[in-house]
């Protein structure tokens, strides 16, 4: 009875989570955009108020933990490193668990797909973290867990049908303070 009762709990607080698309630790919610979302994901929407992409104009992938499993911890620095799904632009952003940016720089609140720095073979290799590292870096300040909110405008994921998804980028942590 009570494994019902928290199921039912987990999908009214979070009904995302039912038509979520998993890669490695990102998760994507590609229902959110749809102009008919399954109930949980309209129930979701009412009470948090989120204004959402729509279907075409792009899909947030959001990680919260590292590749290992471990929760991301804005104490820690992460390389994340790889190759994104086609899209016409990304943002990566840190978020604490409330949604709420927490770059350490009013100037830097986020790193986009045109101002980075690439590898040889057009990967990205991103630092988070609280400590000066070499390369692209998104400086973040706080405590406790933290999320990584990695979102595609005019995605080609997803577009015409196409839900299948080759690769997204790692999440290793470096170290820790």
């Amino acid at each position: 009875m009570s494994v019902g009762f928290g199921a039912s709990y987990y999908a009214l607080t979070d009904g995302r989570l039912f038509a979520a698309v998993r890669i490695g630790p990102w998760a994507a919610w590609p229902d959110v955009g749809q102009p008919l979302p399954n109930p949980y994901t309209r129930a979701y929407l009412a009470r948090s108020g989120q204004m959402q992409l729509g279907y075409a104009e792009g899909i947030r992938f959001m990680a919260q933990t590292d590749d290992s499993g471990a929760p991301l911890l804005a104490n820690c620095t992460y390389r994340v490193a790889g190759f994104v799904p086609g899209a016409s632009f990304w943002t990566l952003e840190a978020v604490d668990l409330e949604g709420v940016n927490i770059a350490a720089s009013p100037d830097l609140m986020v790193l986009h797909s045109e101002r980075i720095a690439r590898t040889g073979d057009g990967a990205m290799k991103i630092n988070i973290g609280p400590r000066l590292a070499p390369g692209n870096w998104l400086p973040i300040a706080g405590v406790g867990e933290f999320s990584i909110a990695l979102t595609f405008y005019d995605a080609l994921v997803f577009s015409g049908g196409n839900t299948s998804i080759e690769q997204m980028p790692s999440i290793q942590m470096e170290d820790c303070a």
